[in-house]
C-alpha cells in the first residue's frame, strides 16, 4: 500500500494539475514524480524520514508531496505565508529531515534561527536557487525514475496541523490507510471522473485542501486548476475559462461570490458540485446563492483527525443549513455529557468511529486520550442535532460553550440571529467572566459597507428573537474577526 499510488491508472495524455496557467499531464506528472522519488531515495530521504512542505497551491507541492509518500517518508505541509516563529515550534513538533520551499516563503525560511534550520540536512527550493546552498527541485525533475515503496497501513503519511482555533495547534498522525480511506468514502457521493475540472483554491497545506481536492481529484483521474490565493472576479473568470464543474470552497469564499454584482446564472452553468466545509456556511447566504446563480452548494462537516470528511448532503435533499449524513463506512453517534446516546432531536456530542479516524496526535499520548475513546470513538468536541429524517445540523463547539446563571447558551445560535441584522456583514459571540452570572455573552460585529452600528440597538435587536440570558450584554464594533486559513473564526483570539 502507499498512498502515491492513486496517480498510477491514469492515461498518459490527460490534464492532471493546471498551475499557473501551465497543464500537467497524468504522463508528465508520473514521470517528475518518480524521478524525484530517486532523487529523495539518493540524498537518502526513505521510510519514516519527515518531510516538510513550505510552497502553495502549486504543481511543486503536488510533485513534493507525491514522491516524499512515495518513498515512505512523511510530509508535513506548512503554512508559508506563517511568520517564522510559528513554522519555527512546528519545525521542531515534526523534526523534518528536508524541507522544500517556495520563493515567497525563502525570507521567512532564512529569518528562522540557523540552530533550526541547520537541523534539516536537506533544503530544496523552488523554481530557482532563492536559497543559499539549496537544491533546485526544478533539476530533480527530469531524471530516472525508481519504484513506489510499499508501506503498512498504519504507515504515517502526514503529520498534519490542526486549525487551532482553540488554542495551539498539533500535529495529527495521519496514515496512508486513514487518508485512501477517506478519498474513497468522499467519493462515493460526489462521483467525481475523468471528465471533472475541480477548482483548486483550498490551501493544500489545509487537510480540505489536501484530500478532498488534491487527493480525491487524483485518484479519481480529474483535473485539478491550482489557485494560489482567492479573488472573486478572477474565479469567475477561471470557472469559464477551464470549465470548472467542481467548486469546494471554504465559507468566506461564498460570502464574497455572494455579494458580486456582475455574475449570472450562465456563469456558473457548468457547475454540478459545490461543496462548502471547513466551518459553517450562513444559511442566508446559502440561499442567496441558490436564488441569485442557481448554486445550491451543499455542506458537509469534517475535522482534521478523520481525514477530513464525516458528512456531507451530497445526494440527499438540498437543506439550507444541514451538514448531511454521514459518509459509508463511519459511525456517529450524538451523545450527552455522560457519553450516553442523546434523544432523537436533542442536541450532544458529535462522536465518529471508522477507518479514517487519525492514529493520534504526535508525540502527545495525553492529548490523544482526552479525544479518543478505548473502542475507538473520537470525541470531536462539536455539538450537533439530528432530524426525523436522519439530517445533522451543526449546533456549536462543546467547548466555545457558554454557561449563563446555569443556562446554556451556543454562540452559534446568538450568532445566526445577528447575521440575519440587514447592517452587520460578520460576527462571532463569545463567553466573558461575569460576577453575578458566571458567564455573560459578548458579541463582535463587523458592519456592512460602512454603516454605522448602535450597540443598544443590536442588543434590542436580539431582544426581540432571544430569551435574555442569550442575548449580549456587551457588543463590540471591529473592522474584521480573526480567522485562520480555512475561515473558521479564532474565538481564542477574541477572548
Amino acid at each position: 500500500m502507499n498512498l502515491a499510488h492513486i496517480l498510477d491508472a491514469h492515461p498518459d495524455e490527460s490534464v492532471a494539475i493546471i498551475s499557473r496557467g501551465r497543464p500537467t499531464t497524468y504522463g508528465t506528472l508520473r514521470a517528475q514524480v518518480g524521478s524525484l522519488r530517486n532523487e529523495f531515495t539518493k540524498l537518502g530521504i526513505g521510510k519514516g524520514d519527515v518531510v516538510a512542505l513550505l510552497c502553495g497551491n502549486s504543481r511543486y507541492f503536488a510533485v513534493s508531496y507525491l514522491a516524499a509518500v512515495g518513498v515512505g517518508a512523511i510530509v508535513s505541509p506548512l503554512n508559508p505565508t506563517s511568520p517564522a516563529p510559528e513554522i519555527e515550534g512546528e519545525l521542531s513538533v515534526v523534526k523534518p529531515t528536508a524541507v522544500v520551499v517556495e520563493p515567497s516563503a525563502s525570507a521567512m525560511w532564512e529569518s528562522i534561527p540557523s540552530a533550526t534550520r541547520n537541523a534539516v540536512r536537506v533544503v530544496i527550493a523552488t523554481e530557482g536557487h532563492a536559497i543559499e546552498g539549496a537544491l533546485t527541485l526544478d533539476s530533480l525533475l527530469n531524471g530516472e525514475t525508481c519504484p513506489i515503496v510499499e508501506v503498512e497501513a498504519t504507515h504515517p503519511c502526514v503529520y498534519m496541523f490542526t486549525s487551532g482555533t482553540a488554542g495551539a495547534p498539533k500535529a495529527a498522525v495521519l496514515t496512508h490507510n486513514n487518508l485512501l480511506t477517506n478519498i474513497q468514502q468522499t467519493n462515493v457521493a460526489e462521483h467525481l471522473t475523468a471528465n471533472d475540472v475541480v477548482f483548486g483554491v483550498l490551501p493544500l497545506f489545509h487537510i480540505f485542501g489536501l484530500n478532498v481536492v488534491l487527493g480525491l481529484a487524483l485518484a479519481s483521474g480529474a483535473s485539478v486548476v491550482l489557485v494560489q490565493r482567492f479573488d472573486p472576479m478572477a474565479t469567475i473568470e477561471t470557472i469559464a475559462e477551464r470549465g470548472v464543474t467542481v467548486i469546494p470552497g471554504a465559507p468566506t469564499m461564498w460570502m464574497a461570490l455572494a455579494q458580486l454584482d456582475h455574475p449570472t446564472k450562465s456563469s456558473f452553468a457548468g457547475v454540478r458540485l459545490a461543496l462548502s466545509g471547513a466551518a459553517k456556511l450562513p444559511e442566508q447566504i446559502s440561499q442567496s446563492l441558490s436564488a441569485r446563480f442557481g448554486l445550491q452548494v451543499s455542506e458537509g462537516y469534517g475535522l482534521t483527525e478523520a481525514s477530513p470528511v464525516v458528512t456531507t448532503a451530497i445526494g440527499t435533499e438540498w437543506i439550507p443549513g444541514s451538514i448531511g449524513r454521514p459518509v459509508p463506512g463511519i459511525e456517529v453517534r450524538i451523545v450527552d455529557e455522560n457519553g450516553g446516546d442523546v434523544l432523537l432531536g436533542d442536541s450532544g456530542e458529535i462522536w465518529i468511529r471508522g477507518e479514517n479516524i487519525f492514529a493520534g496526535y504526535l508525540d502527545d499520548p495525553e492529548a490523544t486520550a482526552r479525544v479518543m475513546t478505548r473502542d475507538g470513538w473520537l470525541k470531536t468536541g462539536d455539538i450537533a442535532v439530528v432530524d426525523d429524517a436522519g439530517h445533522l445540523y451543526m449546533v456549536d463547539r462543546a467547548k466555545d460553550l457558554i454557561i449563563v446563571s446555569g443556562f446554556n447558551v451556543f454562540p452559534a445560535e446568538v450568532e445566526g440571529v445577528l447575521s440575519a441584522h440587514p447592517d452587520i456583514a460578520e460576527v462571532a459571540v463569545i463567553g466573558t467572566a461575569h460576577p453575578h452570572t458566571g458567564e455573560t455573552v459578548r458579541a463582535y460585529v463587523v458592519a456592512r459597507n460602512g454603516v454605522h452600528l448602535d450597540e443598544d440597538a443590536i442588543i434590542d435587536f436580539c431582544r426581540t428573537k432571544l430569551a435574555r440570558y442569550k442575548c449580549p450584554s456587551k457588543v463590540l464594533l471591529v473592522d474584521a474577526l480573526p480567522r485562520n486559513i480555512s475561515g473558521k473564526v479564532q474565538r481564542f483570539a477574541l477572548k
